[in-house]
């Protein structure tokens, strides 16, 4: 069984994570979506919250593709984490020249860290591009309407906390 893991904080879930996550089922058997505790972010919504938000989107996109799809909350090591789950493939996913510094350091620390555990990077589709979950909080937090950007339930959430 190929198992892949595709690691985010996904602070909130966005349509570029959702296109990302429709994509990298057709490459595998089950997809485990590693939720990032990372506390150093100061995320806007609780790990609870944001695994809630990854599972009944996913739950859509389970039954789209026929491919298991289920959320796994994680603190370690990204490489630790894709042994907890058994995934052989970490799926990252590129929006710009600058996301790909960064993941080509993280992907040479991991291969020196366990070789056989390959990355796979796919590129957002070019309407979701410029999405990023920190953008998205600050429009919703000024006001802005980021219902192009995320999900109905997503967009409610995002109402919810900014009325709180």
């Amino acid at each position: 069984m190929r198992v892949g893991l595709y690691p985010g904080t996904f602070d909130p879930v966005t349509l570029g994570h959702l296109d990302i996550i429709k994509r990298a089922a057709a490459l595998v058997d089950r997809l485990v979506i590693g939720v990032a505790i990372n506390r150093d972010k100061g995320p806007l919504f609780t790990l609870e919250e944001r695994v809630a938000m990854i599972e009944a989107e996913c739950a859509i996109l389970s039954k789209a593709t026929g491919t298991e799809i289920v959320a796994h909350p994680f603190e370690n090591l990204l490489i630790d984490c894709a042994h907890d789950v058994r995934a052989g493939i970490i799926i990252r996913g590129l929006r710009a020249v600058a996301d790909f510094e960064y993941e080509y350091q993280m992907v040479g620390m991991n291969r020196v860290l366990d070789s056989s555990v390959e990355t796979v990077f796919l590129m957002a589709e070019a309407r979701h591009q410029a999405i990023a979950s920190k953008l998205v909080k600050e429009i919703s937090r000024l006001g802005g309407d980021v219902s192009k950007f995320v999900p109905p339930a997503v967009n409610e959430a995002l109402i919810n906390k900014r009325r709180a």
